[in-house]
């Protein structure tokens, strides 16, 4: 089984990346929807983060966006928050690979990659990447996103040019989407895995 990690930067195209993978036939395990569900309604970690950020859970459920602007800018409570967040999200990831014994290939949709020390645990890092003009569009695209709070994310990741120097593979979001997807499955190819 060839472990692929999929990271890039915010705004990069990653989750476009990840469901082109997945309709090649290959797993997807993705980060950000298990840290979702763990912080979310009955998830398991919201009790906890309750505990350490006070006034960040009513009535059982965790408010993101106040959390987010507790950690953001305080290293020191982010690093709190991870070390609740990140064993969680790996046990959900070993899951995954325990439900897919058989696979040629699994790929793992990890926005903060680097950040966190963890490309020495796959096989393969592909990273998305796009021009700084595109990403800086579609992220103030979203919504309740403002540059102020952009470029404060931003500042946490490591820049796009360290991302593409580190990775085995660079997919360029930054045409259209056969590009993309072309990209794919020269990657795939490359590796030696049959898609879908």
């Amino acid at each position: 089984m060839i472990r692929i990690a999929l990271t890039g930067s915010i705004g990069m195209g990653k989750s476009t990346v990840a469901r082109m993978f997945e309709r090649a036939g290959i797993a997807v395990f993705d980060a950000d929807a298990v840290v979702r569900q763990l912080q979310g309604p009955g998830g398991r970690l919201v009790e906890r983060i309750g505990e350490l950020f006070p006034g960040t859970v009513r009535c059982g459920t965790l408010d993101r966006e106040c959390l987010a602007h507790i950690v953001l800018g305080d290293p020191a409570k982010l690093a709190s928050l991870e070390q609740i967040v990140h064993p969680a999200v790996r046990e959900a990831r070993e899951r995954f690979i325990a439900e897919h014994p058989g696979a040629p290939a699994l790929v793992f949709e990890i926005p903060l990659l680097f950040e966190t020390g963890g490309a020495k645990e796959f096989d393969k890092v592909v990273v998305v990447s796009a021009p700084r003009e595109v990403q800086r569009g579609r992220v103030l695209a979203r919504p309740g996103m403002t540059a102020a709070r952009f470029d404060s994310i931003l500042a946490r990741q490591m820049p796009d040019e360290e991302k593409r120097r580190q990775a085995d593979f660079v997919i360029d979001t930054g045409s259209d989407l056969s590009t993309t997807e072309s990209q794919v499955a020269d990657i795939l190819a490359c590796l030696g895995i049959r898609a879908r």
